[in-house]
């Protein structure tokens, strides 16, 4: 044997037992893992956020603490973890919007979501509800369609905010339909919904959670839900996709990222973590009352997620045009 095969076989030798060894040295019960969240308390990221914290800290024995760092819809807290040491002990709970929307509407983004993060885990995942008023003439998503092209421009398409999930799904649902909407942007949900019960706006794209008591109290109709499969917990509601547009598929996430360059033992050990506690049926419960589903998944499987939606949103925007406020 050569020096060098001798020198190769020995690092194949150890390099199983080593990998094992910082697998289980991490988390360090010494240190404290920091869970930013990029928004305020008591939205939805916040509440997977620190979902996602207890996960981590009742599987690993890890003391994880939130820490809320809100501002430019979640660039500024997205930023700071970005420059964290990558040692596992900064982690951050994002969404879609800053991660695969903001690229494609912000020209100077002080971070690159693929560079800058290490993709932990899926937690959930967020459809929305097609919503019209409860006397809107149309009660079926084809009907919609039909009314909206009878009438280019004279119907008002609601969201919570210019650049924001709910509006760029209103905007992908002209570009597949060939209706022409007037986007009416809102600060915030409880907004819309007040003009939309009332009839001066005609239809918007909602979180199931903030819609559900409108729609259960009849003063608002569902005409679809936005994933490409039925929702297990309202199997009732047809998606956008049976009901006229085939293909239509708007479904937000939220998941955990540690920065670029934190080692993938670790990023693998959070991941198991999160999947464990997500599997229960208490903790699934507990997401499907916030009106999302449970969806733990691989570093991997998050990466190709990411990479997939920075590509479909960056068309949406390019393709409608939409801008920030």
């Amino acid at each position: 044997m050569t020096r060098a095969a001798h020198i190769a076989a020995c690092v194949g030798l150890f390099a199983g037992p080593m990998a094992g060894a910082s697998a289980q040295e991490y988390p360090d019960p010494a240190k404290q893992i920091r869970m930013v969240v990029a928004f305020v308390p008591g939205g939805g990221t916040d509440l997977v956020g620190r979902l996602a914290a207890k996960a981590i800290g009742d599987v690993t024995g890890a003391n994880v603490i939130v820490e809320n760092r809100a501002g430019a819809g979640g660039t500024i807290g997205t930023a700071a973890v970005a420059k964290a040491a990558p040692d596992g002990y900064t982690l951050i709970t994002g969404g879609t919007g800053a991660h695969a929307i903001n690229p494609a509407l912000y020209a100077n983004i002080p971070y690159d979501p693929i560079k800058d993060f290490e993709p932990v885990s899926l937690v959930a995942t967020s459809p929305y509800l097609m919503l019209v008023p409860k006397d809107f003439p149309a009660r079926t998503v084809k009907e919609f369609i039909d009314y909206a092209k009878a009438r280019p421009g004279q119907l008002a398409l609601a969201s919570s905010g210019s650049g924001g999930m709910p509006h760029l799904t209103g905007e992908m649902f002209q570009l597949m339909t060939g209706t022409k909407l007037n986007h009416v942007p809102y600060k915030g949900t409880g907004a819309v919904f007040i003009d939309l019960i009332a009839g001066r706006v005609q239809v918007t794209f909602s979180d199931i959670a903030a819609a559900y008591p409108h729609v259960a109290s009849g003063n608002l109709r569902v005409l679809g839900i936005t994933s490409p499969q039925r929702s297990k917990a309202y199997p009732d509601i047809p998606t956008v996709a049976e009901a006229g547009v085939p293909g239509f598929d708007s479904v937000g996430w939220f998941g955990v990222f540690s920065p670029g360059g934190t080692p993938a033992v670790i990023n693998r050990r959070l991941s198991q973590a999160i999947a464990t506690y997500v599997k229960q049926p208490a903790v699934q419960d507990q997401l499907n009352k916030l009106g999302v589903e449970p969806t733990a998944s691989t570093p991997e499987a998050f990466r190709t997620v990411l990479r997939r939606d920075l590509d479909r949103w960056a068309k949406v925007v390019k393709d409608s045009g939409a801008k920030v406020d």
